[in-house]
């Protein structure tokens, strides 16, 4: 019997590899002859790069870099893959929410620079492929900071660069291209369709998130609509209207834009480089799982990209998750057999994080115990 293990992060406890490698050896403890193939996965947003580097012979080029406000220094880094001539760049890494305290949540004043200054130290790396990671940004600038730390300049109307920051954007009048600027080929990893501007877009919907009132609300969405107008009229690049370019505050139209980026499914990115459809075609089992398995997990996650080759290759799908919040009607009509959550309802969400390597260890013996060993 063999068993893919191909789990996302449980986050806020367990990175992928670390859930893989708990649930591999729980299954090892009561099915020691089966044969377990770890693949650590990702949906293109934080962990992705660690992700890859242990599904294949990467590693990690660190680099110091200006992090999510001007003024901040973080040492962060991309993921290199040398027989590929590839590279993985993590924006949380440099323009991270997670780096900033909650009183400096500001996306009028947050930038993206420090994420170009990763794709710049990339590119003179030798990277023939970049990987833009986009998840769990701090920032609202539409990519205009990471454009500028490729030497793109956004002007205002007396000439003068406009300040870093979502604040800027209402005072571009000119863009000006660098001379020479050679890219090789970006791809945005991205599994949402938000757009740039509207109801569903950067700013409303992902704002409130990194700090935005409602005042602030209205100056980005304000900021992004006149960035779209100013790179269309401009550029004859339309970003506006593209499903996904909202993604990272707008960094994923920025990358379009200024850097001839394009987006892909970052699901299907990660699926890919794990060579994951090849695995699953011999598997009797994968087994799967997340924080908290959703109606969010049935679009454009990691599970449910699992799920989707999972049915092609007739491979039975086991789920263990933090918490189980879909039915066993609904998840089986998904191809999957069995969905186990780590959680118990008389169990605190506090003591489950605390927890989580134990109790994902018991849920992963339970499987072997009903499902491997009968």
């Amino acid at each position: 019997m063999k068993i893919v293990i191909a789990t996302d992060s449980f986050k806020g406890s367990l990175k992928s590899f670390e859930a893989c490698e708990i649930i591999a050896d729980a299954i090892g403890e009561f099915a020691p002859g089966v044969e377990v193939v770890i693949k650590p996965m990702a949906d293109g947003g934080e962990g992705t790069a660690e992700a890859m580097i242990r599904a294949a012979d990467g590693r990690w080029i660190e680099r110091s870099v200006m992090g999510p406000l001007p003024e901040m220094e973080v040492e962060a880094g991309f993921a290199w893959f040398e027989a590929e001539r590839t590279a993985v760049v993590e924006m949380a890494k440099a323009s991270g929410l997670e780096l900033l305290r909650a009183d400096q949540m500001n996306p009028l004043k947050t930038t993206t620079y420090g994420t170009g200054e990763l794709i710049k130290a990339a590119v003179e790396y030798g990277a023939g492929r970049i990987l833009l990671a986009v998840g769990g940004s701090a920032t609202v600038d539409g990519g205009v900071g990471a454009a500028a730390a490729l030497g793109w300049k956004f002007l205002d109307g007396q000439g003068q660069s406009i300040a870093l920051g979502g604040g800027g954007l209402e005072h571009i009048e000119a863009i000006v291209e660098p001379r020479g600027l050679e890219l090789p080929a970006i791809e945005v990893l991205c599994d949402v369709d938000n757009r740039l501007c509207g109801s569903e877009g950067a700013a409303r919907v992902y704002g409130p998130q990194k700090g935005a009132n409602a005042e602030m609300v209205e100056q980005l969405e304000s900021g992004l609509s006149h960035l779209a107008d100013v790179v269309r009229r401009q550029l004859g690049c339309e970003i506006g209207e593209v499903a996904g370019a909202g993604a990272a505050g707008g960094l994923a139209a920025g990358a379009m834009a200024f850097m001839n980026g394009t987006i892909v499914s970052g699901v299907e990115t990660v699926i890919n480089w794990n060579n994951l459809c090849a695995e699953l075609a011999s598997a009797d089992w994968v087994v799967t799982g997340e924080g908290c398995f959703d109606e969010q997990s049935l679009r454009g996650k990691v599970v449910s990209g699992i799920f989707k080759i999972a049915r092609q290759s007739q491979t039975q799908v086991a789920v263990l998750a933090g918490q189980v919040k879909v039915g066993a009607e609904e998840y089986q009509k998904l191809g999957v057999t069995t969905a186990m959550a780590c959680q118990s309802d008389e169990l605190s969400l506090d003591y489950a994080l605390k927890h989580c390597r134990e109790l994902l260890g018991d849920a992963a013996r339970r499987f072997a115990e009903e499902y491997i060993c009968r």
